[in-house]
């Protein structure tokens, strides 16, 4: 059955070359920007290519500009191709990827963006836009309330029953969580007010990591390979420490025991090599997920770019490629299946075990 499986997966996938050889008959494949088009953040959630035109949902482009809130639609910019109203989508390498405001005689300019011209710009610095990855994020919030207010409104409509289905499923995770992670490290008697933070980031983590392999829309956002979102749970993890140690935890920090005294004074070389540990636990929880999640989206779109490139070379080239591009495909998105549960749980013991460290005897 898997067998006939995988060879439906193939047949399926194959005309990919053919579109590929169609695609860039006329265009010159760039391998780099087919990359960074998938994994960086955009304004704008392009759902696919249909006859060299791009099919997009427009996000609101939100903006406080001297004082003045400025909204419209990133469909406006027409995939950077246009100004409205003076602002554009970066066009130099200095902007790539941000909103500028021109200045001058632009400054009001509506119109097609010439990029050949020599356009004096300014950043944006309050922009408060709603990207792809800020979708995705309230998309994986809605889906996260919709899933734990249903489960939780079964256990209150039968509250003497044994869970069925999908909420069978969620207390068996659930309940994991609770006696594999939050008790052992933080303790039967600590980790109450600490479980539902480390429910929520576990099950983020997974519903962002498993919405980000999946190639269709509401899918397709590199939410956990985003720096900036695995920075913040990062610090939320390290205030939530630091705010939770007691007082024999920052003294070990301050005056570590069992060390030599001039190693603490007068240089106090042991405080400041156990606060740098404080501060690159978060840092290690950060470049952990971010990078992990980050290679598993090059790696699949590095096998199907394969596809494109042998298929801009020759027709035929690109038909025998295909097959085992989409093998090796296939094979490494079923890795990834495993990397995004393994990193949700990872993320949630380290979290769970840093907490754990400074309540310690408090």
């Amino acid at each position: 059955m898997s067998r006939v499986f995988l060879f439906i997966v193939l047949l399926a996938l194959f005309p990919l070359s053919l579109v590929a050889n169609s695609k860039f008959e006329t265009e010159e494949f760039r391998a780099d920007e087919y990359f960074m088009e998938h994994i960086l953040d955009s304004y704008g959630w392009q759902i696919t290519t249909v006859l060299g035109r791009e099919i997009t949902i427009p996000l609101p482009i939100i903006l406080f500009d001297e004082g003045k809130l400025v909204c419209f639609m990133s469909s406006k910019f027409n995939h950077g191709k246009e100004v409205y109203k003076g602002y554009a989508l970066g066009f130099t390498k200095d902007s790539d990827g941000k909103i500028v405001k021109l200045q001058g005689e632009y400054a009001n300019f509506t119109g097609i963006l010439e990029k050949e011209k020599d356009y004096s710009w300014n950043p944006v610095f309050f922009n408060i836009s709603i990207s792809k990855n800020v979708c995705a994020l309230f998309v994986s919030i809605i889906l996260l309330c919709w899933i734990f207010l249903s489960v939780a409104k079964t256990y209150r409509q039968n509250p003497n029953k044994a869970p069925k289905g999908f909420q069978c499923l969620m207390e068996i995770v659930i309940f994991f969580i609770r006696d594999e992670i939050a008790k052992p490290l933080i303790g039967k008697d600590k980790y109450h007010k600490y479980l539902p933070y480390l429910l929520t980031l576990f099950f983020f983590i997974l519903l962002n990591n498993i919405m980000g392999l999946i190639p269709l829309f509401p899918g397709g956002a590199n939410v956990t390979g985003n720096i900036a979102v695995t920075l913040v749970l990062a610090l939320i993890t390290f205030f939530i420490v630091s705010f939770s140690g007691n007082k024999r935890y920052w003294l070990h920090i301050i005056n570590p025991p069992g060390s030599p005294w001039w190693l603490k004074f007068p240089l106090p070389l042991m405080p400041f090599i156990e606060l740098i540990g404080v501060l690159t636990k978060p840092f290690t929880l950060m470049i952990r997920l971010f990078a992990n999640m980050l290679a598993g989206h090059i790696i699949i779109l590095g096998f199907l770019g394969l596809i494109f490139i042998f298929g801009a070379i020759s027709p035929i080239t690109g038909y025998l490629v295909s097959p085992f591009s989409i093998f090796f495909y296939v094979f490494m998105g079923a890795i990834e299946l495993l990397v995004i549960f393994i990193q949700a749980y990872i993320f949630t013991l380290l979290s769970a075990l840093y907490i754990g460290m400074a309540r310690e005897n408090g």
